[in-house]
């Protein structure tokens, strides 16, 4: 996938980050953060767009992925306040409490084009499932919401899982039932979340599908745009 991106490099301190956002909003997507339950809601090139960068984010482990997902349509759906979207590797180090600092300097970016590799981020994916699988561990997305901002902490592997689920998540979503009349399909849930200490419910982000409207207008990805014309009766 190409992604269309813009590139920030905001210093604090003696550091600095690479940050990119994408250079067009995704209008129609928005998130919730997790309280323990979250819900993104989006369509089909939301959630296609968002795959991208997940994939992006899994190979770029020096890169900051900043979404913002509170200034597309407000949605008309889900509890609590939008927030924005933050995806960054265990290993840069980066603290919540940094980020309004690094978001208010995020001016004047750098026009960015970038392609993912899906078939790199399939394999990834795969080892993750596969690592899974074969030691019963769970290697889990760290996460916490400050400044109106949601942010996933993880590393190659889990970003790629999340990806490839997303890219799924994209293609099944047009095709659920009822939602060319304007309903949210369900598509299932963020895989695992680091749940917070002291139990209760477990922290998930629902995903769901919901295309924009008009919805006359909606069809799903390869049919045809119009209806075809009925043959005129035989006289």
């Amino acid at each position: 996938m190409r992604l269309r991106l813009r590139e920030f490099r905001p210093r604090t301190g003696p550091h600095e980050y690479r940050i990119v956002q994408p250079r067009h909003p995704l209008r129609h997507t928005s998130l919730r953060a997790p309280d323990p339950i979250g819900l993104l809601l989006g369509d089909h090139d939301g959630l296609n767009r968002l795959a991208g960068l997940f994939s992006f984010a899994a190979c770029s482990r020096h890169t900051v992925v900043h979404v913002p997902l509170r200034d597309g349509v407000p949605p008309d759906e889900g509890v609590g306040e939008p927030v924005d979207l933050v995806l960054a590797h265990h290993s840069l180090g980066l603290r919540p409490s940094q980020w309004p600092e690094l978001r208010r300097r995020l001016r004047q970016g750098t026009p960015l084009t970038v392609r993912t590799d899906e078939a790199r981020t399939a394999r990834d994916a795969a080892a993750w499932r596969a690592r899974q699988e074969r030691t019963g561990s769970r290697d889990e997305l760290r996460h916490a919401t400050h400044a109106r901002t949601l942010f996933f902490f993880g590393d190659r592997a889990t970003f790629a899982e999340m990806a490839v689920w997303l890219a799924q998540a994209a293609g099944h979503g047009p095709h659920q039932k009822g939602v060319a009349e304007g309903h949210t399909a369900y598509m299932g849930s963020m895989f695992p979340l680091a749940d917070t200490p002291g139990g209760g419910h477990p922290v998930e982000v629902m995903v769901c599908f919901k295309a924009y409207p008009p919805y006359a207008h909606f069809r799903p990805p390869g049919a045809p745009a119009s209806r075809p014309h009925r043959p005129a009766a035989a006289s």
